[in-house]
């Protein structure tokens, strides 16, 4: 199979460019190479370097391509308004210009990084109500220290409960409106384009080859960083934040599955799922698994991130039914090796 990959020098992008040569696949290259996400890093040789919101520089990239593994995005929780136009240019704008530039050349099978931030706030429920639906988090409460989610019916602290890929799209941070926006383009055009699309909802994921010292990466790689400086890793809220830690290898293995799959797919059919290692874990615990062995705890701070959820944790039922996907790397497990593995300049 002959492989466009976006993104390719980016941390999970090169996961998957060695996972797809691994495999056997034929990878063409291109990465726009923002510094926020790659530092000083140089991209590997063969790799093509143009603007993704320019639809007419896809050119010939496209020529003989079977199918499309989009990982190429800004990410992050946010951390400034002003990053709203990046989030809608780099993710919204290249998106839509590339799934033009696709139909003009006739490719129709695409695989896109998605993010479980879509879902904004996870699944929760109360004993009493069942299933509710919390409305954003309001500052005046996290100022005063009460950082849960709770039932618009009784007042109590809401539980979490796993969410799949049927539930509804509420993003709470302008990097998940832009990932959810990235999900609509590709799902209008499977329709208009007579195409096939998989989007696959990353949870948090982590691995060697992470950016360091830069709010824009995963909070493991903010973690890994603090303790490379000699420094306690700073935790928001009180640490009773519960996510899933999905090691980059399995993140691969599960973008060879989607392309796979979505390659057989009939014309008309988008798919989303959840890619995830299925076993939650708390952000103090992910904290103290980074930094086992160092001797450096880490600080729980008390502060908040406004864009930020307090629970979502993912199920991953449906990726295993259909894309036949489980995690190979427990977390307890991976988020130890992590505190040794080498990050990005």
């Amino acid at each position: 199979m002959r492989v466009l990959l976006t993104g390719s020098a980016g941390f999970i992008g090169s996961a998957v460019d060695a996972a797809l040569g691994d495999a056997g696949h034929e990878v063409v290259r291109v990465d726009l190479m923002l510094p926020e996400a790659h530092g000083a890093t140089d991209p590997p040789p063969g790799t093509h370097r143009l603007d993704v919101r320019d639809a007419a520089a896809w050119g010939d990239l496209l020529a003989g391509v079977d199918a499309v593994c989009h990982q190429a995005a800004v990410v992050g929780a946010g951390v400034r308004v002003g990053d709203l136009p990046a989030y809608a240019g780099h993710n919204d704008l290249g998106t839509a210009a590339l799934l033009a530039a696709m139909h003009d050349a006739g490719v129709a099978r695409l695989v896109l990084a998605s993010s479980m931030v879509v879902y904004g706030e996870g699944r929760y429920t109360c004993p009493e109500h069942g299933d509710q639906v919390p409305p954003p988090r309001r500052r005046e409460a996290l100022e005063a220290g009460d950082v849960e989610n709770h039932c618009p019916e009784c007042g109590r602290v809401l539980g979490w409960a796993l969410v799949d890929e049927s539930a509804r799209l509420d993003p709470r941070s302008s990097y998940a409106a832009s990932k959810v926006a990235q999900e609509h383009y590709a799902s209008a055009w499977v329709r208009q384009a007579d195409a096939a699309a998989v989007a696959l909802r990353y949870h948090n994921v982590y691995g060697p080859g992470m950016p360091r010292d830069t709010p824009y990466s995963g909070v493991a790689a903010m973690f890994r960083s603090s303790l490379e400086r000699g420094e306690r890793p700073r935790v928001y809220e009180d640490g009773g934040q519960m996510r899933d830690f999905v090691h980059v290898s399995d993140v691969a293995r599960a973008n060879l599955l989607a392309l796979e799959a979505v390659v057989e797919a009939p014309s008309g059919r988008y798919d989303a799922y959840n890619v995830c290692s299925g076993e939650p874990v708390s952000i103090l615990r992910v904290a103290e698994l980074v930094g086992a062995g160092s001797g450096i705890d880490p600080e729980v701070t008390g502060g908040f991130r406004l864009g930020d959820v307090r629970h979502v944790v993912a199920s991953p039922a449906l990726a295993r039914a259909e894309l036949g996907f489980a995690a190979a790397i427990r977390p307890d497990i991976g988020l130890r090796a992590f505190a040794t593995a080498p990050l990005r300049p």
